[in-house]
């Protein structure tokens, strides 16, 4: 090649703006595309076993039950997806005869009356496909067709129809159907009349009323059977989906709807491969919703209401890209190839820093870049557990009482946020975490057996508080006095790996301020739930995610009819005080009011005082957004987010643009270097 040429690539290069790094097809940046990550392929995309966060991020775009969680309003509201109206509710008597004006131990039975909206269709399918004689065309699939496919895009033909009621009926019919093993199905057998009876259309409890309305009733009164109605289980399934991928031969090719699941919602599953990407598109046969016209008053100030009114989806879509390691994750996000990213440990001081008085805020790195922080607290509670049956620290005995309270001020969950979690949590006051009905914040709140309060804030008692109430419990300085030695407690774990060390070793120190000796005992998962179920663990640490928004689902943890060890519940620490049940089966089916609340608080401060647990701390989740996105609010308990997002892609495109303009001086320097060689090589040659 001459030298000029050479030269000439070379002002080319200089010359072009191409982002020679962008892992996505053109075709896309003409389009609203959302580029998110995974990394571990949801294990089942059907509704009847999906219960995860991972898959219900997926199928929340896809499935509509007839209830959905209102996008802005706090505390959370169900409002109608499918349905017209929220569920009419009916109660009865043991003769099935409708009351009027009921008491609750006159309540046999509770009916919700669903009706669902018209015109809604699913989404293109083959497995609704039909030829002129009206005739299924793939329900029976030869084996020379079956060989033929690979993926669900390889059938050509597709179809729909228009949702009915009878599809809500079929899927809570498959709830019921034990060889489909939901994991809500024990719990619904409590709620869901005739339940083991769902092949048996008079005695099961759900039943079709009309081509747009169906009935379900549940046993007694339970208040909290409507939040289930907003949650995947309770989404509709068609019977010509289970006809098709029930066809002997798919399974083997993963055409089954663990894989490809059928719905109306506003997206629809077109790619699954676990090794690469997941992709939603817009569908096109979605009924239609718009974006909410009113939320909370800061909601206005925040941008979030500018979309008010316009139709959904503002996204045409959604691609999942599988990334297993943190680093290449975090380096696509500040090249704008990612959308969103959470933070991992190894990024945090990179992305956030702590202020003056404990609140957090973003480094001037992200700042420069227009990166937003969301922060949120879960809806979830991590505890220390006691088993209350234990003789040494259960019991509602004052010994056992001040010894665990004395415990539950030596752990010091500040430190533990700060260490461990990178600050991304808040110490526990209660059972219930901020965004539950009954949730008290500042003194009102406060753990006064753990806490105190001072200059309008909570600060822990000191040690020695705990010390003196170590010694009315009769363990002074930590000595048991039947062995003149140390307390020994057992902490039983599933912690057996060498990075969790540290955290044993912390556990062992908070103890150690009392002088009492923490043996930790690691084990596998099942050998640790053999110990909680038969009552053979001391202490141990446990979480719970909300299933749904109300107290009931917090303090059910802890109601004496639910013990682990007696009737098998999820009561782990198997607590039993009869005042706080008495006022547990009060307050679980009231609707809320002022009466309500102050049964929260009351039964808050029982288990403060109590102690059956250290109450631990609420996890924080800490998401980053780049400029461009729009419409985000944390919503914990909605799990059809997509539908209300907004993209500003020519911002995205200008910034992408800026960040990764290639920089073609060092390859200028060294071609130039390279071409003076060549020309002194060429004279040198000439020379000789």
């Amino acid at each position: 090649m001459k030298l000029k040429t050479l030269a000439f690539c070379f002002l080319f290069l200089s010359a072009c703006d191409s982002q020679l790094n962008n892992p996505y097809s053109d075709s896309d940046s003409t389009q609203s595309v959302l580029y998110e990550t995974f990394a571990e392929r949801p294990k089942h995309l059907d509704p009847v076993a999906a219960y995860s966060a991972n898959e219900f991020s997926i199928i929340g775009q896809i499935y509509e039950p007839p209830l959905q969680y209102h996008y802005l309003k706090r505390p959370y509201e169900l409002t109608p997806l499918s349905a017209t109206q929220m569920p009419t509710v009916h109660y009865l008597n043991g003769k099935g005869e409708v009351l009027t004006n009921p008491k609750d131990n006159e309540i046999a039975f509770t009916d919700y009356i669903i009706d669902i909206k018209p015109n809604i269709n699913y989404q293109p399918h083959p497995a609704f496909a039909k030829d002129s004689a009206g005739k299924y065309v793939y329900h029976a699939l030869t084996s020379e067709q079956i060989a033929s496919v690979n993926k669900i895009s390889d059938f050509a033909q597709t179809g729909t129809r228009e949702l009915t009621a009878d599809d809500y009926v079929y899927q809570i019919k498959r709830l019921a159907n034990p060889k489909l093993q939901s994991p809500i199905a024990e719990m619904m057998k409590n709620y869901i009349v005739g339940f083991e009876k769902f092949a048996e259309p008079k005695g099961f409890g759900a039943e079709v009323l009309s081509r747009y309305q169906y009935r379900i009733r549940i046993k007694g009164k339970s208040p909290q059977f409507i939040f289930w109605l907003a949650m995947p289980f309770f989404a509709p399934m068609p019977w010509e989906a289970d006809a098709f991928y029930g066809q002997t031969g798919l399974r083997d090719k993963n055409i089954t709807l663990d894989w490809f699941p059928v719905g109306t919602g506003a997206y629809f599953l077109t790619e699954n491969n676990p090794n690469r990407r997941m992709t939603l598109l817009k569908n096109p046969n979605f009924h239609g919703e718009n974006y909410p016209t009113e939320g909370e008053p800061e909601d206005v100030q925040n941008g979030l209401l500018v979309d008010a009114g316009k139709p959904l989806p503002f996204i045409d879509k959604v691609v999942f890209i599988l990334e297993k390691e943190v680093i290449p994750y975090w380096s696509k996000f500040l090249q704008g190839y990612y959308d969103l990213s959470g933070i991992a440990s190894d990024s945090f001081d990179q992305a956030v820093q702590f202020t003056g008085s404990g609140g957090v805020m973003l480094t001037p790195a992200m700042l420069e870049k227009g990166i937003e922080l969301q922060t949120t607290v879960t809806l979830s509670d991590y505890y220390l557990g006691f088993n209350m049956l234990d003789p040494t620290v259960g019991g509602l005995n004052e010994s056992g009482r001040k010894l665990r309270q004395a415990i539950a001020i030596a752990i010091d969950w500040e430190e533990y946020i700060s260490i461990f979690m990178n600050g991304r949590g808040v110490p526990s006051q209660g059972i219930l975490p901020e965004g539950i009905y009954g949730y008290a914040e500042g003194e009102e709140g406060m753990n006064h057996d753990v806490y105190e309060w001072k200059n309008n804030k909570v600060h822990r008692k000191s040690i020695e508080v705990a010390q003196q109430l170590l010694a009315q419990a009769g363990y002074a300085n930590g000595i048991d006095p039947k062995t003149k030695e140390p307390l020994i407690l057992y902490f039983d774990t599933t912690s057996v790996n060498t990075d969790d060390r540290p955290r044993m070793n912390w556990y062992r120190k908070q103890l150690e301020k009392l002088g009492i000796k923490l043996i930790v005992r690691a084990t596998d998962y099942n050998r640790f739930q053999e110990k909680i179920r038969t009552g053979n663990a001391q202490l141990f640490f446990l979480g719970w995610n909300a299933d749904y928004p109300d107290p009931e689902n917090f303090f059910f943890l802890l109601y004496g009819e639910n013990s682990k060890v007696k009737f098998g519940g999820e009561n782990s620490s198997n607590y039993a005080n009869p005042e706080f049940d008495k006022l547990f089966e009060q307050m679980r089916n009231m609707d809320n009011s002022p009466e309500r609340y102050q049964i929260i608080q009351k039964m808050q401060k029982i288990v403060q005082h109590d102690a059956p647990w250290v109450l631990g701390f609420n996890p924080k989740n800490f998401v980053l957004h780049h400029q461009w996105n729009h419409n985000l609010k944390p919503n914990l308990m909605a799990n059809n987010q997509l539908k209300y997002m907004r993209l500003d892609v020519q911002t995205r495109e200008k910034m992408r643009e800026k960040w990764n303009h290639p920089v073609w001086l060092p390859v200028i320097i060294f071609g130039g270097i390279v071409i003076v060689g060549i020309a002194l090589a060429a004279k040198a040659q000439r020379k000789n």
